[in-house]
């Protein structure tokens, strides 16, 4: 099984990670979507969010845009990190089951500069 969470904006895929609204967890078996849940963004407080979700069996994070900070602890704990992605959130992971979903390993630098992470 995988578990892939999407930083998410109502069904959408959010352009910050930290500041999103839910994460949405997506259970997949065999290339195909098996359940579904969302869990509200606990907070958003620096190295906290990716160890909330890896402790929580996330194997993949997908994200419009996403800090170093975050995308340096998802990788010590193994978790894919998917960023560049926009649209729908449950059509982001089924791309990203059928390989045609990369991430563009855009990280947003610093907060001020909105525009790096497609804005």
């Amino acid at each position: 099984m995988l578990r892939i969470a999407v930083a998410g904006e109502g069904k959408n895929v959010t352009g910050h990670f930290g500041h999103c609204e839910s994460f949405l967890i997506f259970d997949t078996e065999n290339g195909e979507i098996i359940r579904e849940e969302s869990l509200p963004n606990p907070g958003h407080k620096p190295g906290f969010l990716p160890n909330y979700l890896a402790d929580r069996g996330v194997n993949v994070i997908i994200s419009g845009g996403m800090g170093g900070g975050a995308v340096d602890i998802f990788n010590e704990r193994d978790v894919e990190v998917i960023v560049g992605a926009s649209g729908d959130a449950k059509t982001a992971v089924e791309r990203y089951l059928c390989g045609e979903l990369k991430t563009t390993g855009s990280v947003c630098h610093e907060h001020k500069h909105h525009d790096e992470c497609g804005h």
